[in-house]
């Protein structure tokens, strides 16, 4: 019975992370109400809240299936093309600037995941050991707690540029270039190396790739109900 419980506890999670992305996507974070996604997942309030908290907790945990398709999809990108640690960042970092100007309310899941307490230590917990990994060459005297704050500083800069959407003036190819030339600056990146990165995004589609990444969470979500 405690096997069976555990179950359809584990099932419901899934319904109901499958049904918040989708809502998210289709109406927007802040538009989409916890008895909305009750309804849309058919469970109710209860399986919910036992499930999770509340809003921010189901976002909390996309967050970390977004984080962990994004590092997955880059990963797979640049396998036998480079292992180059810096270009590897820039790719999956790029890649998150398409997912965020796919549309408006992806754009606001990026934005609200950067702001929110909870969904934002996510974030910074997940990646700092990563930045540690990639930048350590540079910064070699830094400790993790360093790493830790200067994720915060990029970790702004990315909010920064996701949220502000790309016209006629502010290009994507615009929007690339400096956030990469600033992101890498927090890190102390020579510009010779801030170039080379730069013209390596340019030679993948990553516009498709994440809107490809966006499509394989979702299906990934719903083949777990």
């Amino acid at each position: 019975m405690a096997a069976e419980k555990r179950t359809r506890s584990e099932i419901n999670k899934s319904k109901i992370l499958h049904a918040a992305a989708k809502l998210f996507l289709e109406k927007g974070y802040s538009e989409s109400t916890v008895k909305e996604i009750a309804t849309a997942a058919g469970v109710n309030l209860g399986s919910l809240t036992f499930a999770f908290k509340n809003k921010e907790a189901i976002l909390c945990e996309l967050v970390g299936f977004v984080l962990e398709g994004q590092f997955e999809a880059a990963a797979r990108l640049v396998k036998g093309v480079t292992e180059d640690k810096v270009l590897f960042y820039a790719v999956e970092t790029v890649m998150q600037l398409y997912m965020a100007e796919s549309s408006e309310h992806m754009r606001e899941m990026y934005a609200v995941s950067y702001s929110l307490p909870h969904s934002a230590q996510i974030i910074y917990r997940t990646i700092t050991g990563k930045l540690e990994h990639i930048f350590k060459e540079y910064l070699p005297k830094l400790e993790s707690k360093d790493f830790y704050e200067r994720e915060i500083a990029s970790g702004g800069i990315m909010r920064g540029f996701m949220t502000v959407p790309c016209d006629m003036y502010f290009t994507m190819e615009r929007k690339i270039r400096s956030f990469l030339q600033t992101t890498f600056l927090v890190y102390e990146v020579p510009q010779a190396k801030i170039d080379e990165a730069i013209a390596f995004v340019g030679r993948f589609d990553l516009k498709k790739v994440a809107e490809e990444t966006i499509e394989q969470m979702l299906k990934y979500l719903e083949s777990k109900t």
